[in-house]
């Protein structure tokens, strides 16, 4: 799918990705200027400061020589003497000599008349427009101040304060066009996966398959696959329901409809009446085995917890033996010592169980049948009719699928069960006859242990 991705804005994902990597590259980077300023202003103040001693040391002594010259030619010690540019010529020094009365006695040609606006004391000291270094002279009662201006300080960190933040400014909008492209580009599969998924509906439930996916999205992928499954298992159970209420209502409420218009037109015979009233019965229990079969495929109530065996033989049995007729075919056999505990949904289970026995008593003829609680995890449900052929086994669990004529067939009961056990992820086993028996049939269903 070559889906266009929408146009960025601020209600889009790759725009908010596009804004939120702009603002955070942007603040990391002026961070970093800051830091950078920072490191550059230190080292700028400690490269001139470095600078202010190196001089003061060099030029102290050249400086009262050339005091003490120019006082032998006649200068007075109420004016400063202004030494001459060519003391040292390399650099435009500014400098002072004073007393310990802070007289200013030897000046360079650009320092000011007055002395330097600080504390005489040796080291660094600052006022409004320089940076002034003191030394003492060992002997003398002289300092030496050497002066820097603060604006060329203040100059070359704006020099370097704007040769940093003028190319961002610069990269910015270069920026945003390549994150917004990156953007776009990384989160084109989650606008392909996004049409992927709209294209499902209930007649296209197939997996979604995009190679290439990045492990969080293959997740969701992964994620949504697994939701397309259940859902398809939903409309399968539900198709299933339909047609199985289609395939095995229609011939009750045909025989019932018919039944009921002939004891009409003959005023209500009463062999027609106790025949509709057979076929609504038969309806009754195809419903009611529709209705479990609905509930054994969708598997959306079945629990997980110990189940015990015994009494679920137990409470099954005690409901057919209500019935007299019943009563005296049908017998219990448990284990004389501890009852087996299965894991499983017991409501589910009894429902399995009561349509193995159902289908025993219908299809047992008029003998006995056995429902037995084996070691460790098996119920049994036997009956000694005629049981049925080797070609019929094979086939006893598909739906519809009937072995005598006047009575409702072994399919449903047993598709019913089938898809019980399955959801249990336990094991059904039919064999006809039973084990050591001449004829017969027997059903088993072998559990997991709690």
């Amino acid at each position: 799918m070559n889906a266009a991705l929408p146009k960025d804005g601020p209600d889009t994902l790759a725009g908010r990705l596009t804004r939120t990597l702009i603002l955070w590259v942007g603040g990391v980077w002026m961070l970093c200027v800051l830091a950078v300023v920072w490191y550059v202003d230190r080292e700028i103040n400690h490269n001139f400061d470095n600078e202010l001693v190196e001089v003061s040391h060099r030029m102290f002594d050249m400086a009262l020589q050339e005091f003490g010259k120019m006082q032998h030619s006649g200068a007075t010690p109420d004016t400063p003497v202004i030494a001459p540019k060519q003391l040292f010529s390399e650099d435009a020094v500014m400098y002072q000599v004073v007393d310990i009365h802070e007289h200013v006695l030897l000046r360079s040609a650009e320092a000011p008349d007055g002395a330097f606006d600080v504390p005489l004391a040796p080291g660094f000291a600052n006022n409004q427009t320089w940076r002034i270094y003191t030394v003492r002279h060992p002997t003398l009662g002289l300092y030496f101040q050497v002066a820097d201006p603060l604006d060329e300080r203040r100059s070359a960190l704006n020099r370097t304060l704007f040769g940093l933040i003028i190319p961002l400014g610069a990269v910015l909008p270069l920026l945003a066009l390549v994150l917004r492209k990156v953007a776009r580009n990384e989160l084109r599969v989650l606008q392909q996966l996004a049409g992927e998924i709209e294209k499902r509906s209930g007649s296209d439930l197939r997996p979604i398959t995009l190679p290439g996916l990045p492990r969080e999205l293959r997740s969701v992928g992964d994620h949504v696959n697994s939701l397309l499954e259940r859902l398809s298992h939903s409309l399968d159970v539900e198709r299933a329901l339909a047609a199985n209420a289609a395939h095995e209502l229609r011939t009750p409420l045909a025989a019932a409809r018919l039944r009921l218009q002939t004891a009409l037109e003959h005023d209500l015979r009463r062999n027609d009446v106790q025949a509709a009233l057979d076929a609504l019965q038969l309806l009754s229990h195809r419903a009611e085995k529709l209705l479990q079969l609905s509930r054994a495929e969708s598997a959306a109530s079945l629990a997980r917890a110990p189940v015990d065996l015994v009494q679920l033989a137990g409470a099954v049995a005690q409901d057919f033996w209500n019935d007299p007729q019943i009563s005296e075919r049908l017998a219990l056999k448990v284990p004389d010592d501890v009852a087996p505990i299965a894991s499983g949904d017991v409501d589910a289970l009894a429902i399995a169980l009561r349509n193995l026995v159902e289908n025993a008593l219908r299809y047992g003829g008029s003998g006995r049948v056995v429902i037995e609680v084996m070691a460790p995890c098996t119920l049994a449900v036997r009956d000694f009719g005629a049981g049925v052929s080797t070609e019929q086994l094979a086939t006893l669990q598909q739906r519809h699928v009937r072995h005598s004529s006047d009575r409702a067939g072994y399919g449903l009961g047993l598709s019913i069960v089938g898809t019980i056990v399955e959801k249990h992820g336990a094991r059904l086993e039919l064999a006809s006859p039973p084990p050591g028996a001449a004829h017969g049939f027997e059903a088993r269903i072998v559990l997991r242990p709690a």
